[in-house]
């Protein structure tokens, strides 16, 4: 059973959800647009991060907020006491949180040079080295690893932990794939900028 006033992950988690949609929107010109052009693994991607985005997040926080997700999910695994419980789900919220703000923070940054998953850079296009792109390289994608993160330690549900792991191993693939696209459009710029700046995680990754 959830430690936290069911409120508490209704207003972080949804609002992460909402302010995605709106910055998504005024910053791309449309929630969905672009599509990926070719190959089915970035379909799938592409799919896969909308949905859990726009369905699966919002989803299983309303079915906690109405005290259903646990009588639903068979995979929650219950760690046993209290401040672990608590610990847990603290560690949920701050990465919602902090995975919503980097969202925020990447859509604002990028504006009008929004991709969509791996597509060759556009003349007009510049490597971005501001905003969080002087933390990570991929901020976008940190940001949805924290999200998915964040909800699965939140739920304490096995479930959402393979969608994490699912996530990790679609992120890492397409990372390696863009920064290929990225190496041939901006030599040694990019090869500078990957030198000082991690891929993932700030100092670390």
């Amino acid at each position: 059973m959830s430690t936290f006033d069911p409120r508490l992950p209704r207003l972080v988690i949804l609002a992460s959800s909402a302010v995605f949609v709106v910055l998504k929107r005024w910053t791309t010109g449309s929630f969905l647009k672009g599509k990926p052009e070719r190959g089915f693994a970035l379909w799938f991607t592409h799919i896969f991060n909308l949905i859990f985005l726009t369905t699966v997040t919002p989803a299983v926080v309303i079915l906690m907020v109405a005290r259903k997700w646990e009588t639903l999910d068979p995979t929650i695994v219950d760690p046993g006491n209290i401040p672990l419980h608590l610990g847990l789900e603290t560690s949920g919220l701050l990465l919602c949180l902090a995975g919503n703000t980097l969202m925020s923070w990447a859509l604002v940054t990028m504006r009008g040079h929004f991709q969509i998953l791996a597509k060759p850079p556009r003349p007009t296009d510049r490597v971005l080295f501001s905003g969080p792109y002087r933390l990570v390289r991929h901020p976008m994608y940190t940001s949805v690893l924290c999200l998915s993160l964040g909800l699965a330690l939140l739920t304490q549900s096995l479930a959402i932990f393979t969608i994490f792991w699912i996530y990790l191993r679609l992120i890492l693939s397409l990372v390696a794939y863009e920064e290929e696209g990225l190496q041939r459009a901006y030599g040694e710029k990019f090869a500078a900028y990957q030198s000082r700046v991690k891929k993932l995680i700030p100092l670390f990754y």
